[in-house]
């Protein structure tokens, strides 16, 4: 992300910032440097793990939500348009009226779809592009428009009924690489872990196929879907951990492991982000551990896995999915 687009609009004045009152960030980026927008009058909402760790870390107010009222907010856009909506409705709600919203995004992410669904419910003050992004803001009426509400992210069922919503990877029900892996994993037996769970349907099924699993710990970085996981995994044995996966540190290793791991940022295919499951699961897992991956059949993890396990192979390869199985964690420890 270019940051420098808001820096930028007040510098030249463009942009007139409050000079008092709160100042909200909504999706507050881990590296975003907001000591323009406030310093300390800044709140930071983020609910994903690793960009709400990096800024707890340098000192910024954080949390995974807001409350009250506030002088400006400035709303990073994600890839979901219907959360982005969200998220500006949000800023909206809680900006005074008079108080500024401003909105930041590069054009791969979306934003020119986001300005131009803003323009049809109000107006817009100014714009600045740079560095293949926009900025664009308004002043926040007294009144706001009707319409807004239908921009409001609500939580709603699959046809399963698995509690899902707007930003979270499938909302509409089950993906094909999840039953993929359902339908072809063997019997598990003791302590699981469900890496980058999202709202909890490899979970769920396996706790209700599989009574010889004792334990499944859910950890998920995105502290929506999680809190949607605890609604959609109600069986004792589920555990819950808002967690960058790969930095978390189980209490005990696992038996087994399962993972439907992201492979996107942003917009882009990022296959790192999987790589980085792979590294965790050896890590997480005893000795003895057998880890099971499913994964877009493009992605190339092959050399990843015979890197941190002794053993492997490919359980199946079907509609666009491969699903492994790993063996011999060359980074379990006993214990």
């Amino acid at each position: 992300m270019t940051f420098d687009r808001l820096p930028l609009a007040l510098e030249n004045g463009d942009l007139i910032w409050p000079e008092s009152g709160r100042v909200l960030v909504l999706r507050a980026r881990g590296d975003g440097d907001y000591a323009a927008l406030g310093g300390e009058r800044v709140l930071a909402v983020q609910g994903f793990a690793p960009d709400h760790d990096r800024l707890a870390a340098r000192g910024v107010a954080v949390d995974v939500a807001a409350e009250g009222d506030f002088a400006a907010a400035l709303v990073q856009i994600v890839k979901s348009k219907a959360e982005t909506l969200s998220l500006v409705a949000e800023a909206l709600a809680h900006v005074v009226p008079g108080g500024i919203v401003a909105v930041d995004g590069q054009k791969d992410e979306g934003i020119e779809s986001i300005l131009k669904a803003v323009k049809k419910l109000m107006p817009v003050d100014g714009t600045l592009s740079k560095a293949h992004g926009k900025l664009f803001w308004l002043t926040r009426p007294r009144t706001l428009p009707e319409a807004l509400m239908d921009w409001v992210a609500e939580t709603g069922e699959t046809a399963d009924g698995f509690v899902t919503g707007p930003g979270m990877f499938s909302p509409d029900g089950a993906d094909q690489g999840s039953e993929v892996l359902l339908a072809l994993v063997p019997q598990l037996s003791g302590r699981v872990a469900d890496l980058g769970a999202g709202w909890g349907y490899l979970s769920a099924v396996l706790l209700e196929e599989q009574p010889t699993i004792t334990a499944i710990d859910l950890i998920e970085a995105e502290f929506a879907s999680l809190e949607a996981a605890r609604m959609n995994v109600t069986d004792p044995r589920a555990r819950f951990f808002w967690a960058d996966v790969t930095g978390f540190e189980p209490e005990q290793r696992y038996d087994a492991i399962v993972s439907n791991p992201p492979f996107h940022a942003g917009r882009s295919a990022d296959p790192a982000l999987g790589q980085a499951f792979i590294a965790a699961a050896a890590r997480m897992l005893k000795p003895t551990g057998q880890f099971f991956m499913v994964a877009n059949q493009h992605l190339p993890y092959e050399t990843t896995l015979k890197q941190h396990f002794g053993t492997g192979k490919l359980l199946a390869e079907i509609a666009g999915y491969k699903l492994y199985q790993a063996g011999k964690p060359k980074g379990a420890r006993r214990g």
